[in-house]
């Protein structure tokens, strides 16, 4: 009896303890349900998006950019398609992965051409080498070392930096060169994924993929994670000749490669913009002026990870655009005819003339600033094979300055009438004039002209009649024999430039490229440097600046902008033509001159009688009157800039000149300049206008004909 209550007892304790037991499991259930209905019900957004997260991504390559043609429609720089390989990184990808797929893709397409293996460096093999060889790594860095680095106060990241270092320091020359061929093919392609960042694509190869290579990756990407097959653009100009020269090339400017990316001087800014790091940007001049414009619209994808960062899906959010189109001002078929011109010439006197090595031709539309050529063109030596090669130099107009001697003389005079130190019709006397203490000032003519006024001191280019405005407008109003010269040479030369500015010389022309120089303006030493700026032998310019002078003369004293872009127009890749306008470049007046009209009609009448008066300075040199040609030439004593390595500065000339025309009613105003020649007796200058202006009327005849006939 006592066993059974016994007995009984003891089920019933155990009936309670398994009671207990389910409560509590079931107590514990119910905390999960709960728990699992927050995490759904509360978190359950948080936690889908971490599994699924969203990162949009810029994908660069697919938008070609934009096209760059001349006035009249035709390609001057566009794009040609090309087959190309990518890989996009994971964000769970591992080195040894990269390796694998390196491996493999080394065995469908060719990555080992000179430039590829070059790009491979020591660091790049060091890193190889330790991921290839694991075993052999680790024994580069002693256990008994390892446990030093571990004992020390270094943090856990300090020594495996400390360990990495030694065991790259410590790969022998021997292990790094027995790498064979067909493994540096694997490590150029695996440098290359290396350098890639997350879920971004990056080029493995752009250049000169096959057909069979693209379909053979094409048909393996399932064996090949982040690898994808595409097409890019390799930028072109369409005008490079059989030499390889292109026209405008120096003007146009580049655009960096791939490889290249963003310039490391523009990272932060370009990188605010949007840009990824191997985005291709314009480097210099036009492509960099207008990056912003020629710069496609990116395809905008969204890609949707799992939790282990692999890439499940992608959804385009925006489209890529191609960049816009750039239509110059420029007619490259004149372009090229002057270019052609300036060569030639150039050419033809360098054995007589030792240190001539380019010349230069701006040419302005001076209605409205459209340049209609800028050419210029030098010649090179190549230091290995000691050929002379001729380099397009088109950005010297705008990036060299050069001593422009009488071709300024239309402002001085517009100076002295502005100062009222003279007035249209003035008579000054040319005489040699005899300063105390100084060599004689003498025109060209050394005898001199005797008294002459304003319009024949242009027409034949007196230097005295000029020497004796700058010593007025410098407080010296008469001219004393022997005496000295007592001008105030700082306020003289101040009131000149501040009038010649008004001009463009000694000024930025604000042309719509980088880079432009304002010329050289010393601090001149003695008044005798005064005198010297007005006749073109102190200041120096750019032969641009002197175009935009001789425009604002003919244009009737506006000074307008230099443009070499004239519309901004949408793309339209379907038939490789113009697309709708989407910006004209209106002209810019930048500052009317404040010379009265009268004033300036007066030294316009003296820029005809040089060329078309038989005592004028062009007469002879500019021989085709028929396009109402008006002008101004220039000689200038230089002390020779040039490359050449010289002992002793050499004096050499430059022969210059400036004109327009029809002179009644202007559509070409043109700079000539060519520097350092050994004498001052050649009339390239004028011979090369004379040339240019035949060139461009020619043109304009041809094209009214071409219409006449479409008509």
């Amino acid at each position: 009896m006592a066993g059974e209550q016994k007995r009984k007892k003891r089920n019933k304790k155990m009936v309670f303890r398994i009671n207990l037991m389910f409560f509590a499991v079931f107590i514990l259930f119910s905390i999960l349900i709960f728990r699992l209905g927050i995490v759904q019900i509360v978190y359950g957004e948080n936690y889908k998006k971490e599994i699924e997260r969203e990162v949009e991504v810029p994908v660069a390559s697919t938008a070609p950019r934009g096209q760059i043609y001349d006035s009249k429609g035709r390609l001057v720089v566009g794009n040609k398609p090309q087959l190309a390989i990518s890989y996009t990184r994971s964000q769970s990808t591992t080195q040894e992965e990269m390796i694998q797929t390196s491996e493999l893709l080394a065995k469908m397409i060719k990555k080992d051409t000179e430039e590829d293996l070059k790009a491979i460096t020591e660091r790049d093999k060091q890193d190889f080498w330790i991921i290839k060889y694991p075993n052999e790594a680790a024994e580069k860095v002693s256990d008994k070392e390892k446990d030093e680095l571990q004992a020390s106060d270094m943090s856990a990241k300090e020594v495996d930096d400390e360990i990495y270092k030694r065991t790259r320091e410590r790969i022998t020359e021997e292990e790094l060169n027995a790498f064979k061929k067909d493994e540096l093919e694997v490590l150029a392609i695996f440098r290359e994924m290396a350098s890639s960042r997350m879920l971004t694509p990056h080029f493995i190869k752009n250049k000169n993929v096959n057909e069979d290579e693209f379909a053979l990756v094409s048909e393996n990407l399932h064996l090949l994670p982040g690898i994808d097959t595409t097409v890019d653009w390799e930028r072109y100009n369409a005008l490079k000749d059989e030499d390889g020269e292109v026209t405008l090339s120096s003007v146009l400017g580049n655009v960096s490669s791939s490889k290249e990316g963003l310039p490391s001087e523009m990272l932060e800014y370009y990188q605010s913009k949007g840009y990824s790091r191997n985005d291709r940007v314009g480097k210099s001049y036009l492509e960099l002026q207008y990056e912003s414009v020629l710069q496609g619209q990116k395809k905008i994808m969204k890609n949707y990870t799992d939790k282990t960062g692999e890439v499940t899906k992608q959804d385009v959010v925006r489209e890529g655009q191609a960049g816009k189109d750039l239509v110059l001002t420029t007619d490259i078929e004149f372009q090229q005819e002057v270019e052609k011109i300036i060569e030639k010439h150039v050419r033809s006197l360098r054995g007589s003339n030792y240190y001539l090595d380019r010349g230069f031709v701006s040419a302005m539309n001076p209605q409205t600033g459209e340049v209609l050529a800028m050419a210029g063109k030098q010649f090179v030596k190549d230091e290995k094979t000691g050929e002379t090669e001729v380099m397009d130099y088109a950005l010297g107009n705008m990036t060299s300055q050069y001593s422009m001697g009488s071709t300024i003389k239309g402002a001085t005079v517009l100076a002295g009438y502005e100062e009222g130190v003279i007035s249209p019709w003035s008579v000054l006397v040319d005489r040699p004039l005899y300063f105390d203490g100084t060599q004689p000032k003498r025109s060209w003519n050394t005898a001199g002209f005797g008294a002459i006024n304003d319009l024949t001191a242009l027409r034949k280019s007196s230097n005295v009649y000029m020497f004796l405005i700058a010593m007025r407008i410098g407080g010296q109003q008469e001219y004393i024999p022997r005496g000295k010269l007592r001008i105030d040479k700082d306020e003289g030369i101040r009131k000149l430039r501040y009038n010649f500015h008004q001009f463009g010389l000694g000024v930025k022309t604000g042309i719509d490229l980088p880079g432009e120089v304002t010329g050289q303006s010393p601090i001149p030493p003695n008044g005798g440097n005064t005198l010297d700026f007005a006749i073109g032998q102190f200041d120096t310019y750019s032969p641009l600046q002197l175009a935009q002078y001789v425009s604002t003369i003919a244009n009737g004293g506006y000074r307008m902008q230099p443009q070499i872009v004239k519309e901004i127009r949408e793309p339209n890749l379907e038939n490789n033509q113009l697309g709708a306008v989407y910006k004209s470049i209106e002209p810019n007046v930048l500052n009317k001159i404040t010379m009265k009209d009268a004033w300036i009609e007066h030294v316009q009448d003296g820029f005809i009688q040089v060329v078309n008066h038989p005592q004028g300075t062009a007469n002879s040199g500019i021989t085709n009157k028929k396009y109402k040609i008006a002008g101004k030439t220039g000689t200038a004593q230089a002390y020779y800039g040039g490359p050449l390595k010289v002992q002793s500065n050499p004096d050499t000339w430059n022969l210059t000149f400036v004109g327009y025309a029809p002179y009644d009613n202007p559509e070409i105003a043109i700079s000539v300049v060519i520097p350092w020649l050994s004498s001052d007796k050649s009339k390239i200058n004028l011979h090369i206008a004379d040339e240019v202006f035949d060139a461009y009327f020619k043109m304009k005849t041809k094209q009214k004909d071409e219409e006449n006939e479409e008509l």
